[in-house]
């Protein structure tokens, strides 16, 4: 499934601490559609955001397993996009 819309491919902002610690160095951290290349998500952060995007790394997070009495059932799987952008660039966004 190709996936068009700029803010399906961007799903939400991850604020962790691995990502406070990425921040200061112009790196962000989002969720992104599980389809979204990376060509996707560098275009859709600088339509969102205006600024220039240097690099973007990806990975696939594994969903967990999860027990309830006796059944289990397994969380979805989901991708992080690890953003980084042109000196001078940053996002408010993730200004506290």
């Amino acid at each position: 499934m190709p996936v068009s819309d700029l803010w399906e491919v961007l799903r939400r902002p991850l604020i962790t601490e691995k990502g406070t610690v990425l921040a200061e160095s112009g790196k962000y951290l989002f969720e992104v559609h599980i389809d979204a290349t990376k060509a996707q998500i560098k275009s859709a952060v600088e339509k969102a955001f205006t600024v220039r995007v240097e690099a973007v790394n990806v990975s696939t997070v594994h969903g967990k397993m999860r027990r309830w009495k006796r059944w289990t059932a397994r969380r979805p799987d989901w991708k992080k996009a690890i953003v980084t952008l042109k000196a001078g660039d940053k996002l408010d966004l993730f200004e506290l």
